[in-house]
């Protein structure tokens, strides 16, 4: 019965939030943030530094949180997503690496 409801979603076109989902949107938050990707609503890019730096720490928050928790990949998925915006977030702002 608890499948019902994921299936009605996947027939209407709906998205399903899950928790890859979840993990995907605060990256894609994040990159909104350091301008590598327009906003969806204004179709503009701007740098919110701070923002950015908040999101990935929400991010590790929820690495350790969820440490022994995720399978193989969920961890693996969210291990990169907080690598590679470590990364990007460092070439906008050095001074925090």
């Amino acid at each position: 019965m608890s499948e019902e409801p994921k299936e009605s979603a996947k027939q209407s076109g709906e998205l399903q939030m899950d928790f890859s989902a979840f993990i995907l949107s605060l990256n894609a938050s994040s990159m909104i943030h350091m301008g590598e990707i327009p906003d969806p609503h204004s179709m503009e890019r701007s740098v919110n530094l701070p923002a950015a730096k908040h999101t990935i720490e929400i991010l590790e928050i929820i690495e350790d949180k969820t440490r022994g928790n995720l399978d193989e990949t969920e961890k693996k998925l969210l291990e990169d997503i907080i690598y590679n915006l470590r990364m990007k977030f460092m070439q906008h702002n050095p001074k925090e690496g």
